[in-house]
């Protein structure tokens, strides 16, 4: 029988699971937050089935469990925060406060990470921007596995960039999450767990043709989302989040899966932008775009889902397959 837990119990098992591990609570507690806003949107591929991942990765030391993040400010709009090669999160964390000063002072104000880790749901950071009233742009990069059109070496990840759109009356009115690639890496790492086949059009294997075999594609290459337009998004999220930062290029950074080299070392970009620095009306405009694209019949606006999720999730928790269970020690074999 599944097993059934509340979102309180999501985040109450990955802390204790993650200060198990090694980490300490400044360490943990972003996580295990991050942990529970992916269950409560229904982004089950970077909720509890990344937890044990997070936990071998400390214990491996491919996350340092004590890193205390460093932030410095070279410029008036522009924040810089070393990782120290512990989770992104609390860096994230320590940074948005001197972003969202900077944005406000300045109109626009940019934060780069560096020695850094996988951040989860990018779209989260972007709202979390947009919350404060912000216009929200959001970068990460990832371990190589996008190769470019016409090649088979991947060169760079699948490089999500995010947006987080406020209402200009204290609300958010869309967040837009989206990856270079045709889906996300982790939506077939977890279909390779379960055996499941992936559909064609998602990866390439190794040696460069077309597979529905989520291990050979794995080792493969990830498709770009449409085609040589994909790739160059990923590119720009290259440029910012990577080479900006000063973090690992994606061909250098290790897998964010798996025990096999050091740190990732992997790094983000967030642009902060204050509507009321530029044109007055923002929030009238935002509201006649979101409109025009709701008014019809069928279409949504990006994020739609995960808010009807949060509902569903909010009231009835979230149900663990036996599985996930078993590997987080939920139930006995």
């Amino acid at each position: 029988m599944a097993t059934r837990i509340s979102l309180e119990e999501v985040e109450a098992l990955a802390l204790r699971k993650l200060q198990e591990a090694g980490a300490e609570e400044g360490q943990a507690r972003p996580v295990a937050r991050s942990i529970r806003l992916a269950e409560r949107d229904g982004v089950r591929s970077h909720g509890l089935m990344y937890l044990p991942v997070y936990v071998e990765h400390l214990t491996c030391g491919k996350v340092n469990g004590q890193a205390k993040p460093q932030l410095s400010r070279p410029r008036a709009g522009a924040v810089v925060v070393d990782a120290a090669f512990g989770f992104a999160h609390p860096a994230i964390d320590l940074g948005f406060p001197a972003l969202v000063e900077a944005a406000r002072s300045c109109g626009i104000a940019a934060l780069t990470l560096r020695r850094s880790y996988n951040c989860g749901i990018l779209g989260h950071h972007a709202e979390r921007i947009a919350e404060a009233g912000l216009i929200g742009l959001c970068f990460t990069h990832a371990p190589a596995s996008i190769a470019p059109p016409g090649g088979r070496v991947p060169v760079i990840g699948t490089n999500p960039f995010a947006l987080g759109v406020p209402d200009g009356h204290g609300r958010v009115r869309l967040v837009l999450d989206q990856s270079a690639s045709v889906v996300a890496k982790s939506e077939v790492i977890l279909r390779s767990r379960r055996g499941e086949a992936i559909p064609e059009g998602w990866a390439l294997d190794a040696a460069g043709r077309t597979t529905t075999d989520p291990a050979a594609a794995v080792k493969g290459s990830m498709l770009p989302a449409g085609g040589a337009k994909g790739f160059g998004a990923g590119l720009l999220v290259e440029v910012l989040a990577s080479a900006l930062s000063g973090a690992l290029s994606s061909r250098a950074a290790s897998p964010f899966s798996g025990p096999v080299g050091g740190p990732p070392g992997t790094g983000q970009c967030f642009i902060a932008i204050d509507p009321d620095a530029f044109a007055p009306g923002f929030g009238e405009r935002i509201a006649a775009l979101a409109e025009a694209i709701e008014a019809q019949d069928g279409a949504r606006l990006p994020g739609t889902r995960r808010r009807e999720a949060q509902g569903r999730t909010t009231t009835d928790g979230v149900e663990l397959d036996d599985d996930l269970a078993l590997r987080l020690q939920l139930k006995e074999n």
